[in-house]
């Protein structure tokens, strides 16, 4: 019955609706009233899977194959998050309860765990506290504490009546005065098949968007596909006498690998702006070839350019991958920024809910922080 319960709860939590997030502070209690090692595991894994439940289908979609190697991928993701959550599982209340699992939030939420770290229940501070930045964290990662205690009647009460509050109150976070998310549906040709005629076609979209009046435009990641000094002289060419920039996405090629970026664009000039910091594990992301002398795959580079200036402005940058997991976030949010930029290449998630759960995630991020929001995606 509770792995049952905690797999309701992943389902419904991460449906891609930001006001279902809260619900993810159950799972602490579920896991805490387990009676033994074993059922903690199943309410773990129950979590987990129902939570990135959309994994084996995009898997499919992105390789073009059946769903399993999809589903041995998913139960693969899963086994980080269940055996640290097992491990520290202990009969002990009080406590030593409540440290055992802060203890596994915090290994979920940073670095070598925190790369599968989905579904963290933190994530759903910003629905619950909008505004109240660092201090609105802490206070959630104590009622989330809270929920492993004898005490967890009482938290549920409290937690559960702001949630009701924050749901009744509920506003989008909004893109600073004069930027502009265009979300496309180019599908998988985005990235994959950018020829001259697409790339005129994002030019004209960026065009009618300074005609309404954006002096920022974003687009997606991969909108651009491989970056090269002949795409850049096209679109500064075709940029020339339009007030704007452009926040793209594009892979830049090395001899090792490859960059995804984030590019600044303009008349004047053209920029790499942000290099990923953690591109998805497997499709992107394939440390096992340079341990193995062989070269390619995209490079993570970790905990660098948290923060990215244009305009005078300090941008927390996030592609795709970085707005499900934790670390890329909170590192951003150190630094202060003044704008969230989002972006996302969806195409293979067709089928299931893996990009609104992306968006619900950087808008639950926006809120806590009070920080406007940009997103630009393709589906």
């Amino acid at each position: 019955m509770l792995a049952a319960a905690a797999s309701l709860v992943g389902a419904v939590a991460w449906s891609g609706d930001p006001r279902t997030l809260p619900l993810a502070f159950a799972f602490p209690a579920l896991w805490a009233l387990s009676p033994s090692r074993i059922v903690a595991a199943l309410v773990s894994g129950g979590y987990f899977l129902a939570a990135s439940r959309g994994l084996p289908q995009g898997v499919a979609n992105f390789y073009a194959s059946d769903l399993w190697p999809g589903l041995l991928l998913w139960f693969g993701a899963s086994l980080g998050f269940v055996a640290v959550h097992t491990v520290l599982w202990t009969r002990r209340s009080g406590g030593k309860r409540a440290a055992r699992y802060g203890l596994a939030a915090l290994l979920m939420a940073v670095p070598p765990f925190g790369i599968v770290g989905w579904a963290h229940p933190l994530t759903a501070a910003g629905v619950m506290l909008p505004g109240w930045g660092w201090f609105g964290l802490a206070t959630a990662a104590t009622g989330l504490l809270a929920m492993t205690t004898r005490w967890w009647p009482a938290a549920a009460i409290v937690l559960g009546g702001v949630w009701l509050w924050s749901a009744v109150s509920w506003t989008d976070p909004s893109p600073p005065e004069g930027w502009k998310g265009i979300d496309l549906e180019l599908s998988q040709s985005l990235g994959r098949d950018v020829g001259l005629e697409q790339h005129r076609e994002l030019i004209a979209t960026v065009r009618r968007a300074a005609v309404e009046g954006a002096s920022i435009v974003v687009l997606p990641e991969s909108a651009l596909g491989l970056w090269t000094p002949t795409v850049e002289g096209v679109w500064r060419d075709e940029l020339h006498g339009v007030d704007i920039t452009v926040i793209a996405g594009a892979a830049t090629v090395n001899a090792r690998g490859y960059d995804n970026v984030m590019l600044a664009i303009s008349a004047v000039r053209a920029d790499i702006l942000y290099r990923e910091r953690m591109p998805v594990p497997v499709s992107m992301w394939q440390p096992w070839l340079a341990w193995t002398g062989q070269d390619g795959g995209a490079r993570a580079h970790f905990f660098a350019n948290p923060i990215v200036e244009l305009g005078g402005r300090r941008i927390a940058p996030l592609i795709c991958y970085e707005q499900l997991i934790l670390w890329p976030v909170l590192q951003s949010m150190l630094h202060a920024p003044e704008v969230i930029v989002a972006t996302g290449n969806g195409w293979w998630t067709a089928g299931t809910s893996i990009v609104a759960i992306q968006k619900a995630s950087a808008e639950a991020w926006a809120r806590l922080f009070g920080i406007p929001l940009v997103t630009a995606f393709n589906l």
